[in-house]
């Protein structure tokens, strides 16, 4: 079922901590364990979803990283998290602190108004 255009698309920023199995793999067992484990498990169950992955071990001792999922609508945010929470990366190779999910300018949907934001500067 395609997305509802009325309905906004959904950013779910995803808050997790390493844990120590998943620090014990080396990194080309990390990347295949995401590859082959991670991807085809959210590829087989939802559409419609996009990634970015920050890390922030460097300035937080609480979250190690930061994964930001971009999806068409709730549904498919929905099939996403099933999906993750069938794979060894959902509280096996991470830890999910928080999930912080909203919907970009949403107060601005809600009243009817214009969008406030920021404009970045035109480089010389």
């Amino acid at each position: 079922m395609p997305a509802d255009p009325t309905e906004p698309p959904v950013t779910a920023f995803m808050l997790v901590k390493t844990t120590p199995e998943w620090l014990a793999l080396t990194v080309q067992e990390r990347v295949d364990a995401f590859t082959t484990r991670v991807l085809p498990a959210i590829e087989a169950r939802t559409t419609g979803v996009r990634s970015r992955f920050y890390d922030t071990e460097f300035y937080s001792a609480r979250v190690t990283d930061v994964w930001v999922w971009e999806a068409e609508d709730h549904r498919a945010y929905q099939r996403l998290v099933d999906a993750l929470r069938e794979t060894p990366f959902w509280d096996r190779y991470f830890e999910v602190v928080d999930l912080l999910v909203g919907t970009e300018n949403g107060y601005a949907r809600t009243y009817g108004l214009d969008a406030v934001a920021t404009i970045r500067p035109t480089s010389a």
